[in-house]
């Protein structure tokens, strides 16, 4: 039976829900050591959220004491992989089975459509943990070439204690980016989410201890990040901190790995990638693309297509395009109205960051095309209209910081050669994208681009197969797909002589 998902649908369902705010460790719900809790306002009203366990360093130690124990005694890393298989392909039902609490839960802390919540991310979270539940009993040892007498075997081994630091934006997928190949090699894993996004991480958690994860194997610590994720990535019993989030932070959590144990680090950090549109091109196709890629989730998305590098005798039709799917089918609204496509900012401070970074824009000459404002504000929530900027050049501040907001800098070129200087003339890396009908052109163009993904005549397209990271200051090491695996395991030669 087709459920009827109404606002008044999740405002019932609300009343009625009494979210755990503690953290998870060791298999049992428990607060901090302090005892000390903190809330946050919900982004869709501004209405006080959920009390949260405001953790510190005494927390992650219990948690990476926990992630330790299970990972010494072998309780997972030394299961069955047939078994281990089960028990992930059973979380992931758990995940599904549980959606729609999981969908609201993300909505609350996160303001974006509780159906995009929904379809989006509770289905790719799931898809996650069953991509890398499958592979479990799949992973095998090499025999490496040796003399007559010799044999050389490569293991590929689980790294041990993982901490995992993930961000606000997508909680749930990237929290299966992370836990899914971590959890899948052998390792212990303990995840620290953003404080604005942890009842999520904390109902995960406890569906894969219920799916029949061992007690100490995923942890949860929440908390704010100076109290939390410092002392976990300063922890020297952390083997690997994985973490997503701003090149700021990203930066620290490098130092803090030299400063301690010199555990491993993987980054996906921030991004602002190009999209480049010659007049050839299918103007209604990339209209729809780069809408769609900038504006979605509200812009908060590492990989946006934040700059239009749009031929400049085609710039004013692309525009006019570009708002016309705008407003015919972005509908922003309250996170509850089953029309809604995207949804608040994660929080006022955000918001005012978004708006005051719309604010220099215009005064060192960025012009408004349209959108840019704030709107619904009767509501208490934090909600931006999807704006477009032109007029532009690429050394303005608009068009070279991550505004993590529903913001288009469209910068117009007239050579080949110069789209793709100011497509590399930036500091990040992660993803680009090129529209047009020359195939020559098409291949020249993203082999040229300096990013991690780059699409042709599309955006944002991907699946579990394709490995997802950045170059330059957009982080190293590749989440999703096989290789995945790959950063959270060691080779390990074991050299057998027959006398």
């Amino acid at each position: 039976m087709t459920k009827d998902y109404t606002r008044d649908y999740w405002e019932d369902m609300l009343s009625a829900l009494k979210p755990e705010g503690r953290h998870f460790i060791d298999g049992e719900l428990s607060p901090s050591s302090s005892g000390e809790t903190f809330t946050r306002r919900r982004p869709m009203d501004g209405k006080p959220g959920a009390r949260l366990a405001r953790g510190n360093a005494a927390d992650i130690d219990r948690a990476v004491a926990a992630a330790r124990a299970s990972f010494e005694s072998g309780i997972w890393r030394k299961k069955d992989p047939i078994e281990k298989k089960r028990i992930m392909l059973n979380w992931a039902q758990a995940i599904r089975d549980h959606g729609d609490e999981l969908a609201l839960l993300e909505t609350l802390e996160v303001g974006k459509p509780v159906m995009a919540s929904l379809n989006v991310d509770v289905r790719l979270c799931a898809d996650g943990i069953q991509f890398y539940g499958e592979m479990i009993d799949k992973l095998y040892d090499e025999v490496a070439p040796t003399p007559p007498g010799e044999r050389a075997i490569v293991r590929k081994v689980p790294i041990g204690v993982i901490g995992a630091i993930t961000p606000w934006n997508y909680p749930m997928i990237i929290d299966a980016w992370k836990l899914g190949p971590a959890i899948a090699a052998g390792n212990s894993v303990v995840l620290k989410p953003a404080e604005q996004s942890s009842l999520s991480a904390i109902r995960l958690a406890q569906l894969g201890f219920e799916a029949g994860l061992p007690a100490g194997v995923l942890n949860v610590a929440t908390g704010y990040g100076e109290e939390t994720g410092k002392p976990l990535a300063l922890h020297m019993d952390v083997d690997m901190i994985a973490f997503t989030g701003s090149t700021e932070v990203g930066k620290l959590i490098m130092g803090y790995a030299a400063q301690s144990n010199v555990k491993r680090v993987a980054l996906e950090l921030g991004g602002k990638s190009p999209l480049v549109v010659f007049a050839d091109a299918d103007l209604d196709a990339a209209a729809t693309a780069v809408a769609w890629g900038c504006f979605y989730n509200s812009g908060e998305t590492c990989h946006a297509s934040t700059r239009l590098i749009v031929e400049r005798s085609v710039q004013e039709a692309l525009i006019a395009k570009i708002e016309a799917v705008t407003r015919s089918d972005i509908t922003l609204a309250h996170p509850f109205e089953p029309s809604a496509q995207i949804g608040a900012l994660i929080e006022e401070e955000h918001m005012n960051k978004v708006l005051s970074m719309i604010a220099v824009g215009e005064k060192e000459g960025a012009r408004r095309a349209f959108g840019g404002e704030r709107t619904l504000s009767e509501t208490g929530g934090y909600y931006v209209s999807p704006g477009v900027f032109v007029d532009m050049t690429n050394d303005m501040r608009l068009a070279r910081q991550e505004i993590f907001g529903p913001v288009l800098a469209a910068i117009p070129f007239d050579t080949e050669d110069e789209a793709l200087r100011i497509a590399n003339d930036t500091i990040y890396g992660l993803a680009g994208a090129v529209f047009t009908t020359d195939m020559n052109r098409a291949h020249r163009f993203s082999e040229a681009i300096h990013a991690g993904t780059v699409w042709i005549n599309t955006y944002d397209m991907s699946n579990f197969a394709t490995p997802f990271g950045g170059f330059k200051q957009s982080g190293f090491g590749r989440d999703r797909s096989v290789h995945a695996i790959d950063k959270y395991c060691d080779y390990k030669t074991i050299w057998q002589h027959f006398g």
